[in-house]
């Protein structure tokens, strides 16, 4: 999948390749894992994950990378690892592709999540139980590609992140209403999306 941002303030020095992490055991378990505090050690991809991984890098369809920067989530590093492995390069940590914070929906089940995109949808700055804004999310991922987009130039970079945090992304890109990202397209697991030109 590729995507035209016609709101980039100035033309792409970079290319930029949004993976979403593969199916991962907390998906399997359908659990919302969102902390640091669980995340970083424990839900990593599952048997489905490291299959899906392993085809998408025999079908590799898009510009080598020369960069893989991922969340610090155990499922985006285990991720970032494939990929960088599959091209040669060490992967780096950018905390700002964490996944979403879900607040007291921690640990739960997944069925949690339409309840909050519900929230969202009728305000990106709200916080109810303690979930992390859209708009913060917005904010962190986009200063994430920005400041790529100062250090270098001609690049291909692999930004492996979340489902939730992409989706804000991708429309904060867009120009579209933060509070719309649940009507951008859904990001599966180990999906690719790229960007700039």
């Amino acid at each position: 999948m590729a995507i035209d941002i016609q709101t980039a303030p100035s033309p792409w020095r970079n290319r930029y390749l949004l993976m979403r992490h593969g199916h991962s055991q907390a998906n399997a378990a359908g659990l919302i894992i969102s902390s640091p505090e669980r995340g970083i050690e424990n839900f990593g991809l599952s048997e489905y994950g490291e299959q899906q991984l392993a085809q998408r890098m025999t079908d590799w369809q898009w510009p080598a990378p020369t960069r893989v920067v991922h969340s610090d989530f155990l499922r985006t590093t285990q991720t970032a690892a494939r990929v960088a492995a599959a091209f040669g390069l060490v992967p780096s940590v950018d905390m700002r592709l964490r996944e979403r914070y879900f607040g007291e929906l921690e640990g739960q089940g997944d069925d949690g999540y339409p309840r909050i995109w519900a929230f969202d949808a009728q305000n990106a700055e709200h916080q109810y139980h303690q979930v992390e804004a859209v708009s913060a999310v917005a904010t962190r991922m986009r200063a994430a590609i920005d400041d790529w987009e100062q250090r270098v130039s001609g690049e291909t970079i692999v930004l492996v992140s979340h489902g939730d945090p992409l989706q804000i992304l991708l429309t904060a890109l867009a120009g579209k209403p933060l509070s719309q990202h649940r009507e951008q397209a859904a990001l599966l697991p180990a999906s690719i999306t790229l960007i700039g030109p």
